[in-house]
């Protein structure tokens, strides 16, 4: 089966006519269009090829040679898999719905073996650039070992960057550190908002224990963050007047990020960039987070900053 991608955009194209958002506006200073979607399969038109209708798009049959393609309608469109059927190739708004790739893929609809491809791509998404960088993070392969550290400052969007990372992954537990009582309704809203960006078949587990799960993890996990861990070890361990308590458990962290079996993110604070704290308790975090965003760091094959929800890859 030879699937050719004509054009890739949305039904307006990309850029859309008349829109002065900063994606248009990149593509026409470039000198750059993308038309509406259109593709060939072996030869033969998509929209001639037989085709079944389903939710949000359709199960196409391959001319010749057998084989199934599922197609989403247009953006946002999330086209529904035929019961027990796994594609050899699915065309889907990845821009707008990347999570319908990890739904797919923990039905078994998408396996290794099948052909993935964005199409509906529109101003959704900031540049062909950043189209490509997502995409590397979609449709990498699962499973792990894989280790990504993602630092940043205070509302920088680095949470939103590891949920995003995580889409395409079809079985995802959400690891909150920052575990909280009902009494606080401000942080509980929150978490409530964090949950409502994720997909509902992500798993959410409320512990300290970091090192344990990334010993014991099967799937992904996200980790969100390394700093409330921090906090809760040093409370533990009576370590703000000495930080040297804290030291077998950041110890025993690292080893356990070393050693995981997992695909898994950590988020964590960069604190090297703002003012030093005025109290003795706040310079101890402060060097003990900086230290252990180091070490974890040098044992990540990513590592990344995220600033104004912009991400700077750290090679």
């Amino acid at each position: 089966m030879n699937i050719e991608l004509q054009a890739i955009a949305g039904p307006d194209g990309w850029p859309v006519p008349d829109c002065r958002c900063a994606s248009c506006n990149r593509l026409r200073a470039a000198g750059t269009r993308h038309e509406p979607f259109r593709a060939r399969v072996d030869g033969v038109p998509l929209e001639e090829c037989p085709r079944t209708r389903v939710a949000g798009g359709h199960d196409v049959s391959v001319p010749r040679g057998g084989g199934r393609i599922l197609v989403a309608d247009g953006p946002g469109a999330c086209p529904e898999p035929a019961p027990g059927v796994a594609y050899d190739a699915v065309l889907l708004d990845l821009v707008g719905r990347p999570e319908q790739l990890g739904r797919l893929r923990r039905e078994g609809a998408v396996t290794a073996a099948t052909e993935i491809a964005a199409v509906h791509v529109d101003h959704r998404v900031a540049s062909p650039g950043e189209l490509e960088r997502r995409l590397g993070h979609w449709l990498r392969p699962p499973a792990g070992p894989f280790r990504t550290l993602l630092l940043g400052g205070s509302r920088s969007g680095k949470s939103a960057e590891a949920e995003s990372r995580l889409m395409g992954c079809p079985d995802v537990t959400y690891v909150a550190t920052g575990m909280v009582g009902d009494d606080d309704a401000e942080w509980s809203a929150r978490i409530e908002a964090h949950r409502g960006r994720r997909p509902p078949w992500w798993r959410t587990l409320e512990t300290t224990d970091l090192t344990g799960v990334l010993g014991s993890a099967e799937g992904a996990l996200l980790v969100d963050g390394v700093g409330t861990w921090l906090a809760a070890v040093m409370d533990e361990a009576r370590a703000w007047d000495d930080p040297s308590l804290a030291v077998p458990a950041v110890d025993a962290l690292v080893a356990a990020w070393r050693g995981t079996a997992a695909r898994v993110i950590a988020v964590s604070d960069e604190v090297g960039l703002s003012l030093v704290p005025e109290t003795r308790s706040g310079r101890a975090f402060r060097d003990v987070l900086g230290s252990l965003n180091q070490r974890l760091a040098a044992e990540s094959e990513e590592a990344a900053l995220v600033v104004a929800g912009r991400v700077l890859e750290l090679r």
